[in-house]
């Protein structure tokens, strides 16, 4: 699979492009800015772009109004197809959010049931959807609403006629612009017969066809297996990640590391340390001297990394309540500079030593502050060493072997009397 090897680059799609906060009816091609930023993208190593949601919407994209129709406030179906062509080219595999658990006010058959309401054809597609109760709008009719709001109007993914409506967009977006995966939103929410019937029928639509499933707890093994999803979003470790740097306690990290590499070898998970949902994470970490460091443990511990855009350069933006509009805003061009660099060389380590993207995962060395651990496949090992301190460490281990190379700096490192680490440092030994 295409994507176990992959760098991913997270763009929120109305937040980039400046487009306006509500679905003004205008047609207005803003996609095309994507175009402009693949120099950039393909400097941070990134080869894979994940789209937050793109088609017709109320407001933030996932209010669905039109699975088949770009959202005007982007652009047309076309200009949509000619980013794709362009990423396509330029060696990217695309991959779209799939908001399938629910629907916005505006979708179209929802419409129809608001005007018609008994007599609409299309009065089953909703859950729990009564005429003889009422609902926040006060529509006279009550349905679910997505944990209860009603601006979301849950899907009835148990009625065929909706499945197959959706099966029908996503051939669409095959056929019109030739995406390589899909993201589900909610994926914790949806059906697992239905996902049994989705990951069948894209694997008949496309050769290794993507499914990521966002979700954020319990036992990943309920989707992440072989019938319904190829990988999931990593809230685990993403909690993990900045946590351990904040406390100062690398155990944290590790524990998770240590317990989901138990549960789930063989399995892929999509790491990260910020997204469109979540604060920046050069604004949650305390410490800016760690921000490097967090970026070498995403690219080094088991599964796929991803990047949200302009955190590559350390862009600052916190989650406020009732609002996100922070951490989805439109940048006038990117920035490129040492963070940037840095990940550029993490990306690169990632993509190229099978040992990072699929090899076995050992700790070996481990404090509050420094951790070491060895990532292994068919005799390639990479032993990654951070210095999480302001002071210096030597650290003292058996590394079964004399020396090294560190894929970070290019420079031989030996073994030999114990293992300096600079101050916030980080390494990548090639043994």
């Amino acid at each position: 699979m295409w994507a176990y090897n992959s760098v991913f680059y997270q763009i929120y799609p109305f937040g980039f492009c400046g487009a306006p906060k509500e679905n003004d009816g205008i047609t207005l091609n803003r996609i095309r800015k994507v175009t402009e930023w693949i120099p950039h993208i393909r400097k941070t190593g990134a080869n894979a772009i994940y789209f937050c949601p793109i088609f017709s919407a109320d407001r933030h994209g996932y209010d669905t109004r039109d699975y088949r129709t770009v959202d005007g406030r982007l652009g047309s179906n076309a200009d949509f197809a000619a980013v794709c062509d362009s990423l396509h080219m330029a060696g990217f595999h695309v991959v779209l959010d799939g908001v399938f658990n629910h629907v916005g006010r505006g979708f179209w058959a929802f419409q129809d049931v608001l005007k018609n309401r008994e007599r609409s054809l299309y009065k089953d597609w909703f859950v729990n959807l009564r005429f003889d109760g009422d609902n926040g709008y006060h529509d006279g009719l009550w349905y679910e609403g997505w944990e209860g709001h009603y601006e979301l109007v849950k899907l009835n993914l148990q009625n065929p006629a909706v499945v197959q409506h959706l099966f029908d967009a996503i051939a669409g977006w095959v056929r019109e612009f030739d995406i390589d995966g899909l993201r589900l939103d909610v994926a914790y929410s949806l059906p697992h017969d239905f996902l049994r019937s989705l990951r069948t029928f894209c694997n008949g639509l496309k050769p290794d066809f993507y499914l990521l499933g966002e979700v954020m707890h319990g036992d990943y093994r309920t989707v992440l297996n072989d019938e319904m999803l190829n990988s999931v979003t990593n809230y685990q470790a993403y909690k993990g990640l900045w946590s351990s740097f904040n406390s100062m306690n690398l155990f944290e990290i590790n524990s998770t590391m240590e317990n989901q590499y138990g549960l789930y070898q063989g399995k892929n998970m999509l790491n990260f340390v910020d997204n469109h949902d979540v604060t920046r994470v050069a604004s949650i970490l305390t410490n800016p001297e760690h921000l490097k460091l967090i970026y070498a443990l995403l690219f080094a511990m088991p599964g796929t990394p991803c990047l949200y855009y302009g955190s590559e350069w350390g862009a600052l933006g916190k989650k406020e309540s009732g609002s996100d509009d922070e951490l989805r805003p439109c940048f006038e061009e990117p920035v490129e500079n040492d963070l940037t660099d840095f990940i550029a060389v993490c990306s690169k380590a990632y993509i190229q030593e099978k040992a990072l993207h699929a090899g076995h995962f050992r700790k070996v060395l481990l404090t509050n502050r420094q951790y070491i651990f060895e990532r292994e496949c068919e005799g390639e090992r990479i032993l990654v060493a951070i210095n999480a301190d302001a002071e210096r460490y030597v650290a003292h281990f058996n590394a079964n072997a004399g020396c090294a190379v560190d894929l970070l700096t290019g420079k031989k490192h030996d073994f030999g009397g114990g293992s300096e680490l600079m101050p916030y440092s980080a390494a990548y030994w090639k043994i």
